[in-house]
């Protein structure tokens, strides 16, 4: 344990990240609920700014509005934050792998926590079949491939459009919230289901049913940032193999191309023989630990602050819009 909080490790600064991510996503949930509260109550309650942050969590509208900026060359104003987001994470993966999953995923940093309390306490996570691990893992892909028909070929540019002007749309992030809020039975069902199962087999949800990751997953192919193995220092004791959280088999791989990789770099900081780095082809001498987590942070930051000096970030919904908007709420897609 004591290692894991070594400031010159990699990974006690992901672990840092990780969780003030965390919680800065719950504060942002709080605030939008205060935000929400403001107009169900008629103004009696206090009023505080909506945290266009919370655009994070609509992918699938902001797949539909990445495609309505690409096809009528217009960014969408209800939320913009949200397509800000999308192609933020999306250039984490062309250009450091699919660190968003393991660096800022609240879900993914909560599967962590599970699987590595399991394995604290029990001594031990459970392995899938590679017979069965192999067809569950394309589930996601299956999901995301679904989605992308279904929003960036059978929906015609019209379509897009309608929808991006519909009340269902700007209600969208209210909707969500709400779907937390008054969660029913079978949701609670199926999400307790996936915590234990995330505490018996480790990134679960990630590994094998989450379609944001199937998408992050296939663009990280093309990323240039790959862990890669010396294979004139590594003895084949495969330490690595054992730490990587998606069980890759890093210690017989001289390039990790999969796009299972989500870049936690776990295999380098286990390695003590300094055979692994996350680096660049035809380098000479592997990149300094630190220009990983700097080049992951500064595409967050650098995307997140471009949307916002850009006027692409607040939405352009005024409170008059959402005084009559949420007392509607229910209503809406019904």
């Amino acid at each position: 344990m004591t290692h894991l909080l070594n400031p010159r490790r990699v990974d006690t600064w992901r672990n840092i990240i990780q969780c003030g991510f965390f919680l800065w996503i719950l504060y942002l949930g709080v605030r939008f609920g205060v935000f929400v509260r403001h107009f169900e109550t008629a103004g009696a309650t206090p009023f505080v700014s909506r945290p266009p942050g919370i655009e994070g969590f609509l992918p699938i509208g902001a797949l539909m509005s990445l495609k309505h900026w690409v096809i009528n060359g217009l960014v969408d104003a209800i939320h913009p934050a949200a397509l800000v987001l999308f192609i933020t994470f999306m250039g984490m993966s062309l250009l450091a792998k699919k660190s968003f999953c393991s660096w800022l995923c609240p879900v993914g940093t909560l599967s962590e926590g599970l699987w590595k309390t399991s394995r604290h306490f029990w001594g031990r996570n459970f392995q899938i079949w590679s017979w069965l691990d192999v067809p569950l893992r394309g589930l996601k892909y299956l999901l995301f491939f679904f989605f992308a028909k279904t929003i960036l070929y059978d929906m015609p540019a019209q379509a897009i459009s309608s929808f991006m002007r519909a009340p269902y749309w700007a209600a969208s992030d209210v909707k969500m919230l709400y779907f937390f809020k008054q969660m029913s039975v079978t949701a609670i069902v199926i999400i307790l289901v996936l915590c234990v199962l995330s505490l018996i087999y480790k990134n679960f949800w990630c590994r094998y049913l989450c379609p944001y990751g199937a998408l992050l997953g296939l663009l990280s192919m093309i990323s240039p940032m790959k862990i890669r193995r010396d294979e004139t220092q590594c003895n084949m004791c495969a330490k690595c193999a054992r730490h990587c959280p998606s069980s890759l088999p890093v210690h017989r791989k001289k390039t990790i191309h999969s796009p299972e990789c989500i870049g936690c770099v776990s295999c380098v900081e286990n390695c003590h023989r300094n055979a692994l780095a996350m680096t660049l082809p035809r380098l000479n001498q592997p990149l300094p630990r630190w220009v990983f987590p700097l080049l992951v942070m500064g595409v967050y930051a650098g995307g997140v602050t471009f949307g916002m000096i850009t006027g692409n970030w607040q939405t352009s919904l005024t409170y008059q819009d959402y005084e009559v908007l949420i007392p509607l709420i229910n209503r809406i897609g019904h």
